[in-house]
């Protein structure tokens, strides 16, 4: 595999996501959109929204919503939850618990009830170098970004191995398509054939148990629940 140099973050940054996966306990502990001007929530720049909680101090938060529940497929094991990054705020005003937020850009429409987080507590890197991880990493591709069924280049991934097996930014693993099953004409055993390497994605962002990657190459079509390894 030829390889690759490292990759200012300007390059590929329209194609990076900032979900984060969060506990169930901190997201409902989080601050929570009240209203926006005049009783309805607008999404320009520019435009102002009320929040209740404490940001404790930040200056720039980020306004997400409750997603994807993430369970490992083979161990059962729950992993995370997804908090989807809606918009990004400045803090105008703190009086008692309610805060008046500026939006500085938006996705999507904002609604009552969506929490707000600090922004600036994960910085994704200006720069990847791309990097073999430590050890032998073997697991899944469980979820793309877009719900798109077919997985390509610059495609965002979430994978269900994080810190805890020793993942790092900027680790790169190879992507394998099953080979399926056949059934043996003389025994009519099921057999599982050998997988295939067909891609080549990076990690960009690392929680406990899962990450987020990007697909840097695909040979063919990738889907769900094809496997990462250590390349």
């Amino acid at each position: 595999e030829t390889a690759i140099p490292t990759i200012p973050l300007d390059a590929i940054a329209s194609f990076l996501s900032t979900n984060r996966i969060v506990t169930a306990e901190e997201l409902e502990a989080a601050p929570y959109i009240l209203s926006g001007k005049e009783d309805h929530l607008i999404t320009g720049a520019g435009d102002q929204v009320f929040a209740r909680g404490d940001v404790k101090g930040e200056n720039s938060v980020g306004v997400f919503r409750k997603s994807e529940q993430y369970v490992d497929p083979d161990s059962k094991e729950f992993l995370g939850l997804e908090a989807k990054s809606i918009a990004t705020a400045e803090v105008d005003a703190v009086q008692g618990e309610v805060i008046t937020l500026t939006v500085q850009r938006s996705s999507e429409e904002l609604r009552i009830g969506d929490r707000v987080l600090p922004t600036d507590d994960r910085v994704i890197n200006s720069t990847f170098t791309p990097s073999k991880p430590d050890g032998d990493i073997r697991g899944k591709m469980i979820a793309v970004e877009s719900g798109v069924g077919n997985i390509g280049q610059y495609n965002v991934v979430v994978v269900n191995r994080g810190a805890r097996e020793g993942i790092k930014e900027g680790n790169v693993l190879a992507v394998y398509k099953s080979g399926g099953i056949v059934r043996d004409p003389y025994t009519q055993e099921r057999i599982e054939l050998p997988s295939e390497r067909a891609g080549l994605m990076m990690i960009f962002s690392v929680f406990d148990k899962l990450s987020y990657g990007l697909i840097l190459r695909a040979n063919r079509p990738l889907k769900i629940m094809d496997e990462v390894r250590t390349p």
